[in-house]
């Protein structure tokens, strides 16, 4: 399975290197995300809910965790999930919007979806367009931009929370070699905040809130007037 050979790969140098950034976001974000139920879908081996402070957190993958499941078939409830993390999930399915569909179906209303990926728009995007490498991990999966993804999300009542772009280094392949261009890293921020290799987008499910209907209270008024009793005279008058 795909995944699981991207799970491989973090392992390498390459891998540790987008690990670090992926994890210190993750660490950051779902610590301010609250509720009750928050499952990470894919990557059993690596705990991106560490700091989210939920009483049930839980994985669930095709190839291990506490949960075995499809991502496009998730075996929830509908609206019973405070929280869901993908992490690249979608870049390495082959129907990523029917599993942006079960998310939506499985979050509770003001709910939050959490997504990593590759950005295509970048140096590691250039790198996986070269020829004889769309074989190779990690550039066999199908990058998403943050544009299309953003797309996406919003015509699933989805509304774009936070975002940030990290990884600016060229994907080397050795750690010393990285560390020699690790300079881009604090560079990349200032300067081309979009390119970086790879990204973390927050979304919240937006409901459409239902109209108050309320009572007119003038009609209701002029309804109790017309029911007040009123005197009326005798047409016999007693005699004085």
């Amino acid at each position: 399975m795909l995944m699981q050979a991207f799970e491989e790969w973090l392992d390498t140098p390459r891998g540790q290197y987008l690990l670090a950034w992926e994890q210190h976001k993750f660490d950051l974000v779902v610590a301010d995300v609250f509720g009750y139920n928050a499952v990470q879908v894919g990557l059993p081996g690596h705990d991106f809910l560490r700091n989210n402070r939920m009483p049930l957190r839980f994985h669930a993958s095709e190839e291990g965790g506490a949960v075995l499941c499809a991502p496009t078939e998730l075996p929830f409830e509908t609206q019973s999930l405070d929280l869901v993390v993908l992490p690249h999930v979608l870049e390495f399915a082959d129907l990523p919007h029917q599993i942006l569909r079960e998310v939506e179906r499985v979050l509770v209303p003001e709910g939050s979806v959490i997504i990593s990926g590759f950005n295509p728009f970048s140096l590691w995007g250039l790198r996986r367009g070269l020829a004889g490498n769309l074989g190779q991990m990690p550039w066999v999966g199908q990058y998403l931009s943050v544009p299309r993804l953003k797309d996406w999300l919003s015509l699933l009542s989805f509304e774009t929370h936070a975002g940030a772009f990290g990884c600016y280094a060229p994907p080397v392949s050795t750690e010393p070699w990285l560390r020699r261009w690790s300079f881009m890293d604090a560079a990349g921020d200032r300067w081309w905040p979009f390119a970086g290799g790879a990204y973390m987008i927050q979304a919240i499910k937006r409901v459409q809130g239902m109209r108050l209907i309320t009572p007119s209270w003038r009609e209701a008024d002029s309804r109790k007037k017309a029911m007040v009793p009123v005197a009326q005279r005798s047409r016999n008058p007693s005699p004085r």
